[in-house]
């Protein structure tokens, strides 16, 4: 396979990962697919966390069996700086699941709960992390990708997922403003989406009063 071959099929899966993920995530297909398979339904978020495994793999394939060559290395110290990020990105993803709730995250608990709702009902939960940033998975995440050093087919790659995730976020944002109302609204014009300001972020008691005024319903 050439190179261009390659790299266009990884362009090519890479699309339509983000196409399929954003489209099984939408309120409009869920609703479609509640309405058809009421019984069935609960088991949706764990089938859908499923699916979203299996769809990566195409692209993970093509990414990590391209045999081109590195466009640049980091010198160093700068390698040492990029590693430590990673691996602080990797911290950061686990120490932030003690303020998940995994259960309804994967869609274990819909099936325990014989829960059935089209949205998640998990209540606003304003971390330490989402003080600075409104989506510190995707902040971590871009940090594990931009600190590789890359070869042609990383570096698409990583300027498809954050264009992903760009696109992604502003589409989740949509939801989050309809099930939580103001309290989200005021929630985006105090803290960043994706890369943290120093001047911009939440006092431990200005999250906790957003996290009140999202659980009193106050929704307009």
């Amino acid at each position: 396979m050439s190179d261009n071959l390659h790299l266009s099929l990884l362009a090519l899966a890479w699309i339509l990962y983000g196409l399929l993920h954003s489209l099984l995530a939408s309120t409009a297909v869920k609703t479609g697919l509640r309405r058809r398979f009421p019984a069935q339904f609960r088991a949706y978020r764990l089938v859908y966390n499923l699916l979203a495994g299996i769809l990566l793999l195409p692209p993970l394939w093509l990414l990590f069996s391209y045999p081109g060559t590195l466009l640049w290395h980091w010198p160093v110290p700068v390698n040492r700086l990029a590693d430590l990020l990673a691996l602080l990105a990797v911290a950061g993803f686990v120490w932030s699941l003690r303020y998940y709730d995994t259960g309804e995250f994967l869609g274990t608990r819909q099936l325990r709960d014989s829960r059935d709702g089209v949205q998640d009902r998990a209540p606003l939960t304003i971390s330490p992390l989402h003080r600075w940033v409104r989506h510190p998975w995707y902040f971590l995440g871009l940090v594990l990708v931009w600190t590789r050093e890359m070869n042609a087919a990383m570096l698409l790659s990583a300027v498809m997922l954050t264009l992903y995730l760009v696109v992604g976020s502003r589409l989740e944002e949509a939801k989050l403003i309809a099930l939580y109302g103001d309290a989200y609204r005021r929630y985006r014009e105090r803290v960043p989406g994706l890369l943290p300001l120093p001047w911009r972020h939440l006092s431990a008691e200005q999250a906790a009063s957003l996290q009140r005024r999202a659980a009193d319903g106050n929704v307009d």
